[in-house]
């Protein structure tokens, strides 16, 4: 999706002052979910290793004593004929000692190893993208709070040329009241709108030491001073990057696909080989243990082939989970996609209507500015009170908040298109 923005340049960096991009940078440096990236990483590694070793061989110990209610044994028959020889076969004893060893090693296992260990990947690909998303939104936190300081800069600058311009008019108007021009009343009033403006700036300087001190420690460094963003000239074409949403929906499809390779493998036959030894009694040798009912040890080699056909009843509701998985990841994406077009063309329309805001803004400034000139002459003449006077000053001071205002919030559209469209 592509958006015509405004192109922003930033001011020259003041010793003292700190831009948007440099406070976004610091916060994301400094906000504790950072580390999460390391641990996601760490685990995902951990994972692969702890399922890479499938392959090594697997080693069983036991031990075991039982007592067995009948053993194999001689019929009566055979041993009347082999005691008549002399022979005494006694049979094996019902009690039955066994300490051993089995050893196992895959040598095929139709991919499951693989396909676990990619699983594994793409599960730790998806928390990261889930990590990104969290991260990002700590740009919009900045943009909120360092547009918000500007803001209330540009109001302390014209708090103070306010001040300035009612302080001149209550010069003026001493020295009317000792000309008898000009009644004390008129005076007062005119000191008491400086007093008033003189509070509003002390309120607006605590409301800046309280944003500056929160900025700073959300970004971790010390923020003095905010560098506005000016407008260039030219105009550029901006092209929508890839937001974080959307990697984290294409991370859980590339998951499904991962977990649907693992369904084939876990049709695969697997294929092994094996040892088990043992020391006890009886042995292998039931003949020679029957005679001399000695412990011995026993050894056993060979290869296995097992094919679980059991996955064969589940397969076809699994795949079918799967493809619902990606079903709704494509619906996430689609919802997701509506409304950040909504919010662009918001976004954009907000833009130009401040454009349209700021071109009339220095007309009516001028305006304002001459109609207070000409109040404050006919003040001097006595055509008309204080009262109409402040009433015009307060007028031409709005007129120049308004600019002020306008500016800034068009500036923070801006930006937050940028933010919208990850650029």
């Amino acid at each position: 999706m592509r958006r015509i923005i405004l192109g922003l340049v930033m001011l020259p960096i003041m010793a003292q002052g700190q831009t948007l991009e440099e406070c976004q940078q610091a916060a994301e440096r400094n906000y504790p979910l950072i580390r999460q990236y390391g641990l996601i990483e760490k685990t995902t590694a951990l994972t692969v290793a702890n399922i890479q070793k499938g392959w090594l061989p697997q080693v069983t110990a036991s031990a075991q004593a039982t007592y067995q209610s009948d053993v194999v044994a001689w019929p009566d028959e055979m041993r009347g004929m082999l005691g008549q020889m002399g022979l005494n076969f006694e049979g094996l004893k019902k009690e039955q000692y066994k300490v051993g060893l089995d050893v196992q090693q895959t040598v095929f296992d139709g991919g499951a190893i693989k396909s676990q260990k990619e699983i594994a990947r793409k599960q730790g690909e998806v928390q990261t993208a889930q990590n990104e998303i969290n991260m990002y939104q700590v740009r919009k936190r900045v943009n909120e709070m360092y547009f918000g300081l500007l803001l209330i800069d540009e109001q302390i600058v014209l708090n103070k040329d306010l001040q300035e311009l009612l302080a001149q008019n209550e010069k003026k108007l001493a020295s009317m009241v000792k000309g008898g021009t000009a009644a004390e009343s008129d005076y007062q009033n005119m000191k008491a709108e400086r007093l008033n403006v003189v509070q509003q700036a002390t309120s607006l300087q605590s409301q800046r030491q309280a944003l500056v001190r929160i900025l700073s420690a959300f970004c971790g460094i010390e923020v003095k001073e905010a560098i506005k963003p000016v407008l260039s000239a030219t105009v550029a074409e901006q092209q929508t990057g890839q937001i974080p949403e959307l990697k984290a929906i294409d991370a859980q499809l590339r998951l499904a696909d991962a977990q649907e390779k693992a369904l084939n493998a876990a049709l695969m036959p697997k294929l092994g080989v094996f040892a088990q030894g043992y020391y006890g009694y009886p042995g292998y040798n039931m003949f020679e243990d029957m005679l001399s009912r000695k412990f011995s040890w026993n050894g056993m080699i060979g290869a296995r082939l097992t094919w679980n056909i059991g996955a064969l009843y589940t397969r076809k509701n699994d795949k079918a989970k799967i493809q619902l998985q990606r079903e709704t990841a494509e619906t996430s994406r689609d919802v997701f996609l509506f409304n950040n077009n909504l919010e662009q063309i918001q976004q954009n329309e907000n833009i130009e209507r401040y454009k349209k805001l700021m071109a009339d803004d220095e007309e009516i400034i001028s305006l304002r500015s001459s109609i207070r000139k000409a109040a404050e002459s006919k003040l001097s003449h006595g055509i008309i009170d204080v009262n109409d006077l402040v009433k015009e000053i307060n007028n031409e001071n709005a007129a120049r908040v308004g600019r002020s205002m306008h500016e800034i919030q068009m500036l923070k559209e801006i930006y937050d298109l940028k933010y919208t469209t990850n650029q």
